[in-house]
């Protein structure tokens, strides 16, 4: 354990990584758990409304973010001071993710539907990160040997084709394929030859005087979704919370 420790963690440098995700994760959990019960009217936490004005944990979370995130590129990736400034940068980081959708739609939904975003994102940032830490590199050139080094041009033609694929699924609605494609290219290339969103705007340049490849996209999205969307949801709620109801309007007498 210790072998591997060093020459995985230790020795490449991701101690302070390693401490910025604990962070991170361990910070989004406590502030999710505070904020249910801010919610549910139970425990000593209020919300901080100073003057009348409430202060979401956005605020405190760039603060930290910014202070984290100089203070690790000052520091390096060695030594004390480097895994002080990621526990700081992953707190930071966990308090403005956890209102991720609250900065998407300058609106509090922080318990509404599009509320869920900000669970989206954070779980999308911690598979990321473990995937670094896991020892892949962006955009999959992780082992280059040293002959491989000195062919710089097919270095580049890699990131070059990756990046098409990431590309391609970004514009065929796949946007979570896209982002892990950057750091997998299996997951990028499946992304792009697989068929379009519906919605995306590759569906809508390529698929318009396409009648069935239009009419199988949709019929694979609709499968995707009824299947996906119950668990998706369901598993969103157990880390976030579920939203608040909207009531329906009252039925009209007839």
């Amino acid at each position: 354990m210790g072998h591997w420790w060093h020459e995985n963690i230790a020795e490449p440098g991701k101690v302070p990584l390693l401490l910025a995700l604990a962070a991170f994760v361990l910070t989004f959990a406590i502030t999710r758990t505070i904020t249910r019960m801010i919610r549910a009217g139970k425990g000593p936490f209020r919300n901080i409304t100073p003057g009348g004005m409430h202060i979401h944990h956005v605020v405190p979370g760039v603060v930290l973010s910014v202070v984290g995130g100089f203070g690790a590129v000052a520091s390096g990736r060695h030594g004390v001071a480097a895994g002080i400034f990621a526990v700081i940068f992953g707190v930071g980081a966990g308090l403005v993710l956890d209102e991720f959708a609250l900065i998407l739609h300058l609106d509090d939904v922080y318990w509404t539907e599009e509320g869920r975003q900000s669970v989206e994102v954070v779980v999308l940032t911690a598979s990321l990160v473990l995937l670094v830490l896991a020892g892949f590199s962006p955009l999959g050139v992780d082992d280059v040997s040293d002959e491989e080094q000195q062919g710089r041009l097919g270095l580049i033609a890699t990131y070059v084709v990756n990046f098409c694929f990431v590309l391609i699924s970004l514009f065929k609605g796949k946007l979570r394929m896209a982002v892990l494609g950057t750091l997998v290219p299996f997951v990028a290339l499946v992304g792009a030859i697989r068929l379009a969103r519906p919605t995306s705007p590759w569906a809508r340049r390529f698929y318009r005087h396409r009648h069935r490849a239009r009419s199988r996209a949709m019929l694979r999205a609709y499968h995707h979704d009824v299947r996906w969307a119950g668990p998706r949801r369901k598993f969103q709620d157990l880390i976030g919370g579920a939203p608040d109801r909207v009531p329906l309007p009252p039925a009209r007498e007839s």
